[in-house]
């Protein structure tokens, strides 16, 4: 069930997709590994009580939401702005924009604030806590960690996929350039997006 929910394109999917083809593979997997570490900090969060707090506070979960999507339109618009320096980091090494710290630390500010992984974890996960067994908490942060586990597999190929695709696209500064600016409106649209979903 989990597997499905993760396979359907969310905000993470589509951040690490951009990020592969504007930045290449190993931005791509930086990302994925910052999105999934900002996932086990819900996962424990979740754990630990949150996911109550989230069921019966609508002001806490709105503000987690639009703190995700004010990220990603302001990731957006940096990468709109910036896309014509593609073809140049593509070249440089140690380009700024495609730093694995810098990727690592955007992709963990989208996947803590991403809605999907509290639904997940805050309302699907409890449903298969075996209550008769103990140590419910221990239950939820091992079928969460499993979550995780699964959407880094998932998350990691499609951003590999894509960071592969980037060759083509490197062989024109122009198309680099298109890419980039397209990036940035992904990001802007999964913000909006993200900003008018509902908890449903």
């Amino acid at each position: 069930m989990v597997a499905v929910l993760i396979a359907v394109p969310g905000p993470s999917v589509l951040f690490v997709v951009s990020r592969g083809v504007s930045l290449g593979r190993r931005a791509a997997v930086s990302t994925a590994l910052g999105n999934e570490a900002g996932l086990l900090v819900q996962v424990v969060l979740v754990a630990f009580g949150l996911g109550e707090v989230l069921n019966r506070s609508y002001l806490v979960f709105s503000v987690i939401k639009f703190a995700g999507a004010l990220y990603l339109v302001y990731l957006g618009v940096q990468a709109w702005r910036h896309r014509k320096l593609l073809a140049v980091t593509e070249q440089q090494d140690g380009a700024e924009t495609g730093r694995p710290g810098r990727v690592f630390r955007e992709g963990f500010i989208v996947g803590v604030s991403n809605p999907k992984g509290l639904l997940i974890f805050g309302a699907v996960l409890p449903q298969f806590v075996d209550a008769s067994a103990g140590n419910a908490r221990m239950q939820l942060l091992l079928l969460g960690l499993i979550c995780v586990l699964l959407a880094l597999m998932s998350d990691a190929t499609w951003g590999i996929l894509a960071g592969t695709a980037r060759t083509w696209f490197a062989r024109s500064p122009g198309r680099l350039s298109w890419i980039g600016g397209a990036s940035g409106v992904v990001m802007v649209g999964l913000g909006a997006q993200l900003a008018l979903s509902g908890r449903d």
